[in-house]
């Protein structure tokens, strides 16, 4: 009986260690961009987990079983305006689903430009994400992930992220002198949920505006980070999702990335529902949102064709 309660306690903590989530610092040593600053992250969780103030910048770490995976991996940035993150909601609940149909998944913890504790401050997000992408490559054995098939996914103004990644993933933007920094910071594709894509007046949302240039952007900054005017024939084959009655982010904002990426010649799929609002995830509970999981589940199986 003895050696029985053994088994069975040992078989529990196996499982539970397996069914626990790796976090990787995407600096191991200094952080590029940060000041010294009183500030310390803070996380509350009202029905969803926000995340403001993020002072360590990480990737969590969501395998699927050996028997499931594709070989595809997907960097996933939450949403949050640039001010916070909707860390569950729109990362890890979303990492889950994609643990579901044998895609590794990659939660980023990306720093916000609020925070006071990051100095220019409106190419930190980038620089995180440039970072996690080539981490995800360098370590690809490691994750049985293919190299040439990491795609990221961006919700709202994480949309935004993803998008300038993809659009401005040759940016130079140098910190440290190792093999990571080597790797491609190129997505293989993306995905982009509602996402924030100008910054132009009448066009963007103003929060994500003004935390990530300020009220007063000029001219130059203003296009720089107006991912619509950077599409190119390189720009990765991309997935947009919005809904028309989207009242924070307008649909214009996916419309015009689609036209881009179309007179371009980039392979782009786009759903615009009826209703929706903005911020709906997975679409849980919605009848009509609920598919759009399994209409990029199709895409991305696609894409290997």
């Amino acid at each position: 009986m003895l050696a029985r309660l053994f088994l069975m306690s040992s078989l529990l903590i196996y499982s539970v260690s397996v069914m626990a989530q790796k976090k990787i610092p995407l600096w191991p040593d200094k952080i590029p961009n940060r000041v010294d600053s009183d500030e310390k992250e803070e996380f509350t969780n009202e029905d969803i987990l926000w995340i403001t103030k993020i002072q360590k910048p990480e990737i969590e770490v969501f395998l699927p079983p050996n028997r499931k995976n594709s070989g595809a991996a997907v960097l996933i940035m939450p949403g949050g305006g640039y001010a916070g993150l909707a860390y569950d909601w729109e990362g890890t609940d979303v990492a889950k689903y994609f643990n579901s149909i044998g895609v590794a998944a990659f939660v980023l913890k990306y720093r916000v430009p609020l925070s006071k504790s990051v100095e220019n401050k409106e190419w930190v997000p980038l620089q995180d994400a440039q970072r996690a992408i080539r981490i995800i490559r360098a370590r690809a054995a490691e994750f049985k992930v293919d190299k040439n098939s990491i795609g990221v996914m961006g919700f709202s103004a994480g949309g935004h992220l993803a998008s300038t990644l993809g659009t401005h993933y040759n940016k130079r933007l140098p910190f440290m002198d190792d093999a990571v920094e080597k790797e491609s910071a190129r997505p293989d594709f993306l995905m982009l949920m509602y996402p924030v894509i100008s910054m132009k007046a009448g066009l963007t949302h103003q929060g994500s505006h003004d935390n990530l240039i300020g009220k007063a952007a000029d001219k130059q900054l203003t296009d720089m980070f107006s991912n619509e005017l950077h599409v190119n024939a390189q720009t990765p084959p991309t997935f947009l999702l919005h809904a028309t009655d989207d009242g924070a982010v307008k649909v214009e904002n996916s419309l015009v990335f689609y036209q881009a990426l179309k007179d371009n010649g980039v392979p782009v799929e786009m759903h615009i529902f009826p209703a929706g609002g903005h911020g709906f995830g997975l679409g849980t509970g919605n009848p009509s949102l609920a598919q759009w999981p399994s209409l990029l589940a199709e895409w991305i199986n696609g894409l290997k064709n």
